[in-house]
């Protein structure tokens, strides 16, 4: 089958008032953006939907293939053209019915007469449409309320457009229609899941790993690095900020008691992160923390942790088992890259029995012993930044190895 064009549907935008031009704009960016490479691509907005044409029919699939991966919208359809005209209009919805399974299921004909000039009112186009389409596949059954297919016919000045299939999108909110945040991203299973439940609701990411060679190795860093490309696909730009961590975490070692040197990492953690997201000049940090998971993932130890920065702390993940985020770590392409067998910095000294409700008072005493700031400002200071286009080629180069 050979399509035209694709209509597109917004989702919770749809639901905006004044400030709706705004949030289709970014919408559309973003569909610019995840079709950058797709040269015939245009589009137009309306109101209520969007229109994506393309001169060439592979950049269309191309098309068809990533848009389920782009927040904010709520479904598509391709659509097919022909004249506008009874014969051709009739010809098209068999062609179109005959791209989907028909035997058994219900149906009924929908049709929009933008032009006004066409020489059939709308009931007389479904009755003459519907009855050839039933003489062509005896299989069909006609039923108005929540039919299995639904033929839209859309006749216009310029031709006639159908469309029987609706694909669903991945709904929320435009990326970077809702503010900005740092993802802070371990390598593990939870952090992806977590950005990308942020950028469902319209979030725009920074990314921010913590690296400690030669205790975590290259490869450990070449997994973060495709989570982080990963994220991109979904319609936005993620740059990927890597944190010299060695220095600092010998020192913790070296200072903090071994129950309490876990509490004190991810503390300093989140102080590095803090500063990178006052210079980027984000909002909040994002972290894929689930209460009660591991020692530091205790209400107590979150208090402790959270004590060393008045800055919002975004926790998508909080309320969720380990098993509903490995299920959305699967669905969006992450679960297979986090379990590579690479270790992160969290996981090279962690205790044997760390303090699951640490008292801020000792957290306090222990860490006045050595002043951190200074290697905190050197970790900021000598981070190497990706940016997104840079992950996306280095990723390519990659895997034109294996």
């Amino acid at each position: 089958m050979e399509w035209h064009e694709i209509l597109i549907r917004y989702g919770e935008i749809s639901l905006k008032g004044r400030n709706r031009s705004l949030f289709v704009r970014k919408l559309k960016n973003n569909i610019k953006s995840a079709m950058l490479d797709l040269k015939s691509i245009q589009l137009h907005a309306e109101r209520d939907r969007m229109f994506l044409v393309a001169e060439s029919s592979d950049d269309l699939q191309q098309a068809i293939f990533r848009l389920p991966h782009v927040f904010g919208i709520q479904s598509f359809s391709p659509v097919a053209q022909c004249s506008a005209d009874l014969e051709s209009i009739q010809q098209k919805a068999v062609e179109v019915i005959g791209s989907a399974e028909t035997e058994g299921k219900t149906f009924k004909v929908e049709v929009k007469r933008q032009d006004k000039d066409f020489p059939m009112v709308t009931s007389e186009i479904q009755r003459e449409v519907g009855g050839y389409v039933l003489s062509k596949f005896p299989g069909l059954v006609v039923q108005m309320k929540k039919p299995d297919i639904v033929l839209l016919v859309d006749i216009r000045k310029e031709g006639a457009f159908l469309t029987s299939e609706v694909i669903k999108g991945a709904g929320g909110m435009p990326v970077g229609s809702n503010g900005n945040s740092l993802l802070m991203l371990s390598g593990g299973i939870d952090s992806p899941v977590a950005g990308y439940q942020m950028m469902k609701r319209g979030m725009s990411i920074d990314a921010i790993h913590f690296a400690s060679p030669p205790y975590t190795s290259e490869l450990a860093q070449r997994k973060v690095m495709d989570l982080t490309e990963r994220l991109c696909s979904f319609g936005a730009s993620v740059r990927l900020h890597v944190i010299p961590f060695t220095e600092l975490q010998q020192a913790i070692v070296k200072q903090i008691p071994a129950n309490l040197s876990m509490t004190t990492t991810r503390r300093m953690m989140l102080k590095v992160a803090d500063l990178v997201r006052e210079e980027i000049k984000a909002n909040g940090l994002i972290t894929g923390e689930s209460l009660g998971q591991v020692a530091s993932q205790t209400l107590e130890s979150m208090t402790v942790i959270n004590e060393v920065t008045s800055t919002p702390i975004l926790r998508p993940l909080i309320a969720m088992d380990k098993l509903e985020i490995i299920a959305i770590a699967q669905q969006i392409g992450t679960y297979d890259i986090s379990i590579r067998p690479y270790e992160d910095c969290c996981t090279i000294f962690t205790p044997s029995s760390p303090k699951t409700k640490p008292k801020l008072e000792k957290v306090h005493y222990y860490e006045s012993f050595f002043d951190f700031n200074p290697l905190i400002e050197e970790a900021v200071r000598n981070r190497t930044v990706i940016e997104a286009s840079e992950l996306i080629e280095d990723v390519e180069a990659f895997d034109s190895l294996l």
